[in-house]
């Protein structure tokens, strides 16, 4: 991969641009109905970065020798070749760049960091009236993205800065109603992350471009893989609280409605049902009968002929995450984040929303709480009813789900990913810290109101006594980890609550170092409000 780029980088990333955006054209001008529905967006979008691509290739050697003189290049042809309101904000971003970066002759990591805000701010001083759900939106969330994961590795800030972008983008339609009537994301916004996904291309010095985000959400369809013509839908289901002779007889009850019949057990109570037939209804009553179905998928074989892909992307990590410092975190690391805040209910359609609004064929749910693991199994048993591919993975902790999140490769199969996020998350203890709101009985002893309490894998291990202060804090959250450290571990993750003392971080790494120099020591700031401290040890 690229450590910074110079000023071949930025000529290739041009034409991986000019190549990625002729490839989409006609899908961004498909979605194009703001602010005018004229179809012309992905065709404005060529033609602007043609023009900026042409005017580096033909200016002299002298001219574009350095990253920033490169970009400058590319600007100025870029503003001369503008086509359309999206070609101008195009050229506004690439002069933004070219200013920051104007003495530069390789961008590193943070130097790309600082210009993408910059680039985003002339975005925006282009247009009159910005309006929330535009390509602004997603360039402004590209460049918030690539500041926040303050890192000094290029490839972590051009991913960061495209995973905000598709976010933001994924987000458009709740944004501007318009979008949301046509079932469509902004047409610019989807061609600003083209260019940031051709940025990644370049830096991770691949050939081909990713796949661009797509929001097309067709209703379920399946392709016939066998049985007769005869039976127009097939439907799937899970299947519990029944029993062997009751699953045979479910069995035959499908075998009368249709064909392609299986009633398949775990050999631990759980069923996969599976028939073709005309008689929708039939086939799930006849589960009622047998026992308790779930997950419930009916598609239609019809549809199949008609829809050349049932979605546009391939997988998405999703979390539900409480508080704003936690779900900025998880953003950070490419998820896409349901926030709740800390005193709000959770709504499982909110959740569910996410899941189908990201167009993933595959989504993998990491609830990150105990309280979310309800609504996350709701949301994925009627996201499955709909046609998507949803594994919920069991996390009572935020840092579980980081741990999984750290694992999480989209180049592996779907199964092999999720077996191993579900490792890492079951492998990860997760300890705690908060303040004791009434007086109760623990099985360490009583405790009072405003005591501290430390947790190990959901038991109370340590009581400090009130009132709290930081070395109070300190010393209650050393005895938790060297507890947990007993048994191992080769990582300890912290999040830091909102009332967490400013030095705590410094303070427990001290004396990891001490105690535990093998062992390595990362921490955030969660800013949650329900603890202190949560911490896991891997």
């Amino acid at each position: 991969m690229l450590q910074a780029l110079d000023a071949a980088a930025i000529r290739r990333w041009a034409a991986m641009s000019v190549r990625t955006l002729d490839a989409q054209r006609e899908a961004i001008d498909n979605i194009n109905v703001f602010p005018v529905p004229d179809g012309d967006t992905g065709s404005n979008l060529l033609g602007t970065m043609r023009a900026a691509l042409e005017a580096l290739l033909r200016a002299p050697v002298d001219q574009r020798s350095e990253a920033g003189a490169a970009l400058a290049v590319l600007a100025k042809g870029a503003l001369a070749g503008a086509r359309g309101n999206s070609g101008v904000i195009v050229s506004q971003m690439l002069r933004g760049l070219a200013e920051s970066l104007r003495a530069v002759d390789q961008a590193g990591a943070h130097d790309l960091a600082k210009a993408m805000v910059r680039a985003a701010e002339l975005a925006a001083e282009a247009v009159a009236e910005p309006r929330a759900g535009t390509m602004l939106t997603v360039l402004t969330a590209s460049a918030a993205g690539a500041r926040r994961i303050r890192s000094g590795v290029l490839h972590e800030v051009t991913a960061a800065a495209a995973r905000s972008a598709s976010e933001a983008l994924s987000l458009t339609p709740q944004q501007l109603d318009v979008l949301a009537e046509a079932g469509v994301v902004d047409a610019g916004g989807r061609g600003v992350l083209v260019l940031l996904e051709a940025l990644v291309t370049v830096v991770n010095e691949r050939d081909e471009p990713v796949v661009p985000y797509s929001t097309s959400q067709p209703s379920p369809v399946a392709a016939r893989e066998a049985g007769s013509t005869e039976f127009g839908y097939e439907v799937m289901y899970l299947l519990d609280s029944t029993s062997d002779d009751a699953a045979a007889s479910l069995r035959d009850t499908l075998a009368k409605l249709g064909d392609c019949v299986s009633v398949v057990g775990d050999g631990d109570g759980l069923w996969t049902v599976h028939v073709h037939c005309n008689d929708v209804g039939g086939a799930i009553e006849a589960g009622v009968e047998a026992g308790r179905p779930h997950r419930i998928m009916v598609a239609r074989f019809a549809d199949a002929e008609s829809a050349p892909s049932r979605f546009g992307r391939a997988r998405v990590v999703v979390i539900p995450a409480r508080g704003a410092g936690i779900a900025a975190l998880f953003r950070t690391e490419g998820a896409l984040v349901l926030e709740i805040g800390a005193n709000d209910d959770p709504d499982v359609w909110d959740l569910l929303n996410l899941i189908t609004s990201t167009g993933a064929s595959h989504v993998t749910v990491l609830p990150g709480d105990q309280d979310l693991m309800g609504i996350a199994d709701e949301a994925a048993a009627r996201a499955v009813a709909g046609g998507q591919d949803v594994v919920v993975i069991p996390c009572v902790s935020p840092v579980q789900a980081l741990a999984a999140l750290a694992v999480h490769d989209s180049a592996r199969r779907a199964g092999d990913d999720v077996v191993s996020m579900a490792e890492a998350a079951a492998a990860t203890r997760r300890g705690e810290l908060l303040v004791a709101d009434e007086d109760a009985i623990t099985w360490i002893g009583p405790c009072r109101a405003g005591d501290l309490l430390g947790f190990a894998d959901g038991e109370v291990m340590r009581i400090e006594h009130g009132p709290v202060d930081p070395s109070t804090v300190l010393r209650g959250a050393c005895a938790v980890i060297d507890r947990m450290l007993t048994s191992g571990g080769e990582l300890v993750t912290a999040l830091l609550g909102a009332d967490a003392p400013d030095d705590l971080s410094d303070e427990l790494e001290k004396h990891l170092r001490s105690e535990y120099p093998a062992v390595d020591f990362v921490s955030y700031r969660g800013g949650q409000r329900d603890n202190v401290l949560m911490f896991g040890v891997e």
